[in-house]
C-alpha cells in the first residue's frame, strides 16, 4: 500500500516531486508510526465491514480501527466479536486482496488473546490492538495480554494506548498521569506504534463540545493536555512516541456563525471554486485549520470517523517542495558541525542544529506521504484525491 495509491500513475507523477514509499503490515515500526495518517473508526458490528474495508482502502485509506468499544453498545460486544471473526475471515479468503492496517479497539485485556485465538490464520491481517482510557494502571494489563498474545500467536501486534481519562485531564493528576504513561509505554517501546488522544473525552468530563467552526486548540483546557502530552510524551530527542491528532465530529454544518476560514486566492489560481464550497458546506474548512495546528503542535495523522475526512488529512501531510528543500540543506553532512544558511527559497533562516530535528521528522513524513511538486499545492492535492 501507500498513501495516494488510489490516484493514477500519470496524476501522481504531475502532483509528486517525491512519491510516496510503498509500505506493508510488515515494515518497520518507525515508518508504520508516521504513516498512519487519517486512521477510519468502523464499528465492528457492520454486517458487510469486509466489504467497507476493501472500499475504503480503493479510496485511498491505509489504516482502519475496528471498534468494539464506545461505537456499539454494551449488549452488542458478543456479536460484535463474532462478526469480527467471520468478516476476518472474509478478508482473508479474498485472493489478492490488500486491507489497510487494521486495529481492533478492545473493551478490556482478556479480549485481546480470546481474539487473537479466534481469527485463527486471518491474524495475519491484524496489526494490533487499541487500549481505551490507558493509564499505568489499566493499561500495563492490556499491554501484558498483548504481548502474550502475540507469543502465542507468531504475528507481531502493536498496541495504539488512547488518552482519554479524566486523571489526564485534571490538573492535579495530571503529571503524575503522564509519567506513569511514560513508564507503561516505555517498557513495551517495541509494541507501542503511536499514542491516539481521545479529546471528545476530555471535554465529556466538563460537559463541552467544540462548535464546528473551532478547533481543539479553541478549548483551552484541552489544548493545554494536548501540550502537556507532546511536551512528555512526544520529545524528538529519541524517548518520545507518535501522537495523533483528535477526531473532528463534523460532516456538514446547517448553520455558521463566523465566517469560513479557507482563503480564496488558493482555490481561484487552480479554479476550484466550487471545491471550495463543497468543503466551507461539510465544515472542513475547520477540520483543514485543525489538520494544520496538529501538525503545528507536533501530532501526526489523525483519528476520523468519517470518509470524508480521511483526504484533507492526508493532502495537508503531504510535504511542500519548499520545505523538503529546507530539510535536505540543514541534513547535508557537509553542515554537521552546525551553523546557518538562508534557505533556497530565500525567504527564512535555515539554522542547522536547532532545526536539525524538524528536518528529521520532515524527511519521515516525505517518505511515507510524498514531496509535492514545487507548483503543486494542498488544494490540487485534494482535487485529485476526490472520486471520479
Amino acid at each position: 500500500m501507500r498513501h495516494f495509491g488510489h490516484i493514477a500513475p500519470e496524476v501522481r507523477q504531475r502532483l509528486f516531486h517525491q512519491e510516496p514509499c510503498a509500505f506493508t503490515a510488515d515494515s518497520p515500526a518507525r515508518l508504520l508510526s508516521a504513516a498512519l495518517g487519517a486512521t477510519l473508526y468502523s464499528p465492528a458490528t457492520r454486517p458487510r465491514l469486509a466489504d467497507d474495508v476493501v472500499k475504503q482502502a480503493g479510496n485511498g485509506v491505509v489504516s482502519m480501527v475496528l471498534c468494539l468499544e464506545d461505537s456499539i453498545d454494551d449488549a452488542d460486544v458478543e456479536p460484535g466479536e463474532e462478526n469480527l471473526v467471520r468478516q476476518f475471515a472474509d478478508l482473508a479468503a479474498r485472493p489478492g486482496t490488500e486491507p489497510p492496517l487494521l486495529f481492533i479497539r478492545v473493551r478490556t485485556p482478556e479480549q485481546i488473546p480470546d481474539l487473537v485465538r479466534r481469527l485463527g490464520p486471518a491474524v495475519r491481517l491484524l496489526s494490533g490492538f487499541v487500549l481505551p482510557k490507558f493509564t499505568e494502571e489499566r493499561g500495563i494489563p492490556f499491554l501484558e495480554a498483548l504481548a502474550a498474545a502475540e507469543n502465542s500467536s507468531g504475528r507481531r501486534l502493536f498496541a495504539m494506548p488512547v488518552l482519554e481519562s479524566p486523571e489526564l485531564l485534571y490538573r492535579e493528576s495530571r503529571v503524575e498521569t503522564l509519567e506513569g504513561i511514560l513508564r507503561a509505554v516505555g517498557k513495551y517501546r517495541d509494541r507501542v506504534l503511536a499514542l491516539r488522544l481521545g479529546v471528545t473525552d476530555f471535554c465529556s468530563s466538563y460537559g463541552l463540545r467544540r462548535a464546528p467552526d473551532m478547533t481543539a486548540y479553541d478549548v483551552q483546557i484541552v489544548a493545554s493536555v494536548i501540550a502537556d502530552v507532546v511536551n512528555m510524551l512526544g520529545r524528538a530527542d529519541g524517548t518520545g512516541f507518535t501522537v495523533t491528532g483528535p477526531v473532528w465530529e463534523y460532516f456538514r454544518v446547517p448553520e455558521r456563525m463566523f465566517k469560513p476560514q479557507l482563503r480564496q486566492s488558493p482555490f481561484l489560481e487552480v479554479q476550484a471554486t466550487s471545491l471550495r464550497e463543497k468543503l466551507i458546506e461539510h465544515a472542513m474548512d475547520g477540520l483543514l485549520r485543525e489538520i494544520s495546528l496538529d501538525q503545528a503542535n507536533g501530532l501526526l495523522g489523525k483519528t476520523c470517523i468519517h470518509p470524508s475526512h480521511v483526504l484533507p488529512v492526508h493532502a495537508l501531510s503531504v510535504v511542500s517542495h519548499e520545505e523538503f528543500s529546507d530539510a535536505q540543506d540543514i541534513l547535508r553532512p557537509e553542515r554537521g558541525g552546525g551553523g546557518v544558511l538562508r534557505s533556497a527559497y530565500t525567504n527564512k533562516m535555515n539554522e542547522v542544529k536547532p532545526h536539525r530535528a524538524w528536518a528529521e521528522r520532515t524527511l519521515l513524513r516525505a517518505e511515507v506521504f510524498g514531496v509535492a511538486n514545487e507548483d503543486v499545492g494542498f488544494v490540487e492535492l485534494l482535487a485529485a484525491g476526490i472520486p471520479g
